[in-house]
């Protein structure tokens, strides 16, 4: 499947790369360089009109870790969603505690919708 982006959203993405937060640099360190079960991983990646903080694409997989610049953004979260859902892609959701408290609680959440969907 090929996904098309917003080239105006190439720019922007690089400045929130250049310009992570804590969660997503944490959560970035453990599965850049196919750390996680030998799959690639891109952030920042613009899908259509949004940018995804997470992507595997031979997985179909976004990853979003919610924090500040979510809060009062539901309706956005929920509309961007269902756009990525209608590629076909799946989007796990994290929040900010979560990847600060429980770094391991989500990689082996991510591990057991890998093993579950890998193979389909």
């Amino acid at each position: 499947m090929i996904i098309h982006y917003n080239p105006k959203l190439k720019q922007l993405a690089r400045n929130l790369r250049n310009n992570s937060s804590i969660s997503e640099i944490r959560f970035w360190n453990q599965v850049k360089a196919k750390q996680m079960k030998g799959y690639q991983f891109l952030r920042q990646k613009p899908i259509g009109n949004y940018i995804v903080d997470f992507f595997c694409s031979k997985l179909q997989l976004v990853i979003e870790i919610d924090g500040e610049s979510h809060f009062n953004q539901e309706k956005t979260d929920i509309k961007k969603q269902h756009y990525l859902e209608e590629l076909g892609l799946t989007v796990l959701r994290f929040n900010n505690d979560q990847i600060q408290y429980d770094m391991n609680g989500v990689l082996i959440k991510i591990d057991e919708w890998i093993k579950q969907h890998e193979c389909s």
